[in-house]
C-alpha cells in the first residue's frame, strides 16, 4: 500500500527514553515509566501496560481537579508504555522547568506534565469580574510541562517601564514573578453606551513575559463526571 499518509514524519517511532516529547505540532507523546498527569480526555492513543485513573473527589482531589478549571479534571496515567495526548488540534509546546523556575499557566492551556512538578491552584486577582473566571496553576520544581495553544502564541516581554495589558480570554500564562491586577480601559459612560467589547484587561507588571494566544477563549465543552 502506498500513500503520502505513510510519510516518515507521520510514522511513530519507539521511544528512546522515558518522558515527554513532541510527536508533532498537534500532539505530545509520553513514554510512561511510573506516573504522569494529563488533562482528562486528552489521551488519543496508547500502547503498553497503562492505567488511566480519574482524580478523586476528596479534598486533595478537588484541588487537583481545579488545575485545569471547572469541568476539566486531571487524570493520572500509571504503568509502562507510551501514550499520545492532544486537544482539539491545538498547537502543543513543551516547557522545561528547572529548580527555581516558576510559571503560571491558565488551566485551559494545561495538557500534561511530569509528576515531579509541583503545582498550586490560584484564582487570578480580578479575573472573575470579567466573566473569564481564570483558574491558573503555578508550576514549580524540575520537570516538563505540556502546554496547548490555539494558533501560534505571542510571547510579549514585560518590564517595569512597560506593563502589558491582556485580554483574559486570550492569555495563556506568564512568568510567576509578575504582579497582576484588573485594568479598566473604558469609562463607565462608554460601557453603558455599549462600549468596544474590550472594557477590562489583566495588567501584568514587573520583569518577565506573558504568553497570549491569537484568539479569544471558546466555552469549554462539559466533561462527564
Amino acid at each position: 500500500m502506498k500513500s503520502d499518509l505513510f510519510a516518515s514524519e507521520n510514522m511513530v517511532q519507539p521511544a528512546t527514553a522515558p518522558g515527554m516529547t513532541l510527536q508533532n505540532a498537534k500532539s505530545i507523546k509520553y513514554a510512561v515509566n511510573g506516573e504522569m498527569l494529563a488533562r482528562q480526555g486528552s489521551m488519543i492513543a496508547f500502547r503498553g501496560n497503562l492505567q488511566f485513573e480519574r482524580k478523586g473527589q476528596g479534598i486533595g482531589g478537588m484541588l487537583k481537579r481545579a488545575v485545569t478549571g471547572e469541568g476539566l479534571p486531571l487524570m493520572a496515567v500509571r504503568g509502562q508504555g507510551e501514550a499520545w495526548f492532544a486537544h482539539e488540534a491545538a498547537n502543543c509546546f513543551i516547557v522545561d522547568l528547572d529548580q527555581g523556575d516558576a510559571l503560571t499557566i491558565n488551566g485551559r492551556n494545561v495538557l500534561c506534565f511530569d509528576a515531579t512538578l509541583s503545582y498550586e491552584i490560584k484564582t487570578v486577582k480580578g479575573a472573575g469580574m470579567t466573566g473569564g473566571g481564570l483558574f491558573n496553576s503555578l508550576f514549580t520544581g524540575y520537570g516538563r510541562l505540556g502546554v496547548i495553544c490555539e494558533g501560534n502564541p505571542l510571547v510579549i516581554p514585560v518590564s517595569q517601564q512597560a506593563p502589558v495589558y491582556v485580554d483574559t480570554d486570550a492569555v495563556v500564562g506568564w512568568s510567576a514573578q509578575l504582579n497582576t491586577s484588573l485594568h479598566r480601559s473604558q469609562s463607565v459612560g462608554s460601557m453603558l453606551r455599549g462600549g468596544s467589547g474590550e472594557a477590562v484587561q489583566l495588567m501584568l507588571q514587573g520583569e518577565g513575559f506573558v504568553i497570549v494566544r491569537p484568539s479569544e477563549a471558546k466555552p469549554e465543552k462539559a466533561t462527564a463526571n
